[in-house]
């Protein structure tokens, strides 16, 4: 089984400058993630951009869901900016049913060393394999189905959505 992983940038990938104090991509870590983290998977690493979520437009999210219809894995995992990941996921699942799709990303930038996204790429990595078909999200060691989620801005995590009684 080969799992496909379709590098998107967010903050999972982007660079620190010390000259300007900016953030900036560069490449994708997720090759050098794999090697620290040790991972013998069968994977297939594509970058279709490299973007910070916050400017990601409907042809982006278009250009996401074009790659994961034409692809010829059923799992895929994408690493993807936070801010839109839920739009993205939820877009994802309205059209995709017979693949498992997971997305992750981090808050803190995988260059500055204390960042959340091994963790995330090692949890996502794991939920891809086990999970059926659908469009998840997964995040600091929990998976959410797209439906059924929302970034917590507050908090800058992920949760369930739930419906209290009244």
């Amino acid at each position: 089984m080969t799992i496909k992983i379709l590098i998107t940038g967010g903050t999972f990938d982007k660079e620190y400058s010390e000259l300007t104090g900016e953030l900036f991509f560069n490449k994708t870590h997720v090759p050098e993630m794999l090697r620290l983290g040790r991972s013998w998977l069968d994977v297939k690493i594509v970058t279709i951009m490299m973007c910070d979520s916050l400017y990601m437009t409907g042809s982006d999210i278009k250009v996401i869901l074009e790659e994961c219809q034409k692809s010829k894995e059923n799992k895929i995992l994408i690493t993807h900016g936070t801010d839109k990941m839920v739009e993205t996921a939820k877009i994802l699942g309205k059209t995709i049913k017979d693949r498992t799709i997971v997305l992750t990303g981090a808050i803190i930038p995988y260059a500055f060393g204390s960042s959340d996204g091994l963790f995330n790429l090692g949890s996502a990595l794991a939920f891809v394999q086990t999970l059926p078909c659908g469009v998840y999200i997964t995040m600091n060691g929990k998976y959410f189905h797209c439906d059924n989620v929302r970034k917590n801005k507050q908090n800058d995590n992920f949760e369930e959505i739930t419906i209290k009684n009244r």
